[in-house]
């Protein structure tokens, strides 16, 4: 437990990757937990590069968080390592008393970065398959869509 205590009182990973390749939350609706995984992807799409976090939540979900990419960042994980990973891993990082004692929390954060490498992967395919035109198209004439709107009643311009 006290290792747990130290990730959660000073977490070395906890921070946004502005320059990020992918953002993905990811949240616990029993407990609140929510957790955001950052990553940047190495230029060849096989390493991440870095791996980072934001959140709030318990002491176990938050700090299961950033032991993970501990080992995530400090080993240099590929995307497919992270697909293949399994939830026992997070028993083996924070021990199998944290993990039964909370379940959800404890893999919260392996969850959401399986997640952030499958859409990572997948728009990486949209792209390279050119179905992003619409997005393209928006962009040259000036037109804003989903989470970038800021004010939709806004119409000067």
């Amino acid at each position: 437990m006290e290792q747990l205590v130290e990730h959660y009182r000073h977490p070395r990973h906890r921070h946004q990757l502005v320059d990020a390749d992918v953002a993905m939350p990811g949240g616990n609706p029993g407990c609140g937990d929510i957790v955001t995984i950052y990553l940047k992807v190495d230029p060849e799409g096989r390493l991440i590069a870095e791996a980072s976090f934001e959140g709030e939540g318990c002491t176990i979900s938050q700090a299961a968080a950033d032991i993970l990419l501990d080992v995530v960042n400090e080993e240099r994980w590929t995307l497919d390592q992270v697909l293949e990973a399994d939830y026992h891993l997070m028993a083996d990082l924070i021990g199998e008393e944290a993990v039964k004692l909370r379940p959800r929390c404890a893999t919260l954060a392996l969850g959401t970065l399986k997640a952030a490498v499958t859409k990572y992967l997948r728009d990486r395919l949209r792209r390279e398959a050119g179905l992003d035109m619409v997005e393209q198209e928006n962009e040259q004439f000036g037109i804003v869509t989903g989470d970038r709107v800021e004010n939709p009643r806004d119409v000067s311009g």
